[in-house]
């Protein structure tokens, strides 16, 4: 129960973002597809379900396969629930994801520290939030010193990499999935 593999898949938004991606009209799929207007219109907004055929063809239209519009498919369900799991023994520094799937979340949780020396830069925004302990954050250059309930917001294409400086810290960060076009490439100064 809750487990969002039990739910139907909606493939509209996967069409939507592939098309999107692609920076292809409603009316050239339908050109490239052979399928009308409408109808992909009604699939993109999940108020018609394709056939396998007619998923075939819209993949081709869209150069990929049904099988990746179906693997990059959104869960019909809107709830899921990711229980936290029990401390380990000897405090290992760890991470767990906490919205499981391909969604246009992502979030994880980092306990203890990681590899400080890591640089990071994602394609979209993201917020990081000390739930405990506390954390250095280099971005672009500036320092920051971020403590429990703290949060430091990076827009895309930032680099940073960040450490743990208290023992037991918690970290969740939460961003825009790297498959979503959230944010336009900015040119770099």
């Amino acid at each position: 129960m809750g487990d969002h593999k039990e739910q139907p898949l909606r493939v509209g938004a996967a069409v939507r973002r592939r098309r999107r991606a692609l920076e292809l009209t409603l009316a050239v799929v339908a050109e490239r597809s052979g399928l009308s207007v409408p109808f992909l219109s009604q699939i993109e907004n999940e108020r018609a379900r394709p056939s396998r055929s007619s998923l075939e063809k819209v993949a081709d239209a869209l150069r990929t396969t049904a099988v990746e519009l179906l693997a990059a498919a959104d869960p019909a369900c809107s709830v899921d629930v990711v229980h936290a799991e029990g401390p380990e023994p000897g405090c290992e520094p760890r991470m767990r994801s906490l919205v499981r799937g391909h969604h246009q979340m992502h979030a994880q949780e980092f306990t203890g520290d990681h590899d400080a020396g890591r640089e990071f830069q994602y394609r979209n925004d993201q917020l990081m939030y000390v739930a405990d302990g506390a954390v250095d954050v280099e971005a672009e250059g500036r320092a920051y010193r971020l403590g429990r309930g703290d949060t430091l917001y990076l827009t895309g294409g930032v680099r940073h990499r960040w450490r743990a400086t208290v023992a037991d810290t918690r970290v969740v960060v939460v961003a825009v999935a790297e498959h979503i076009e959230a944010v336009q490439d900015r040119p770099r100064q």
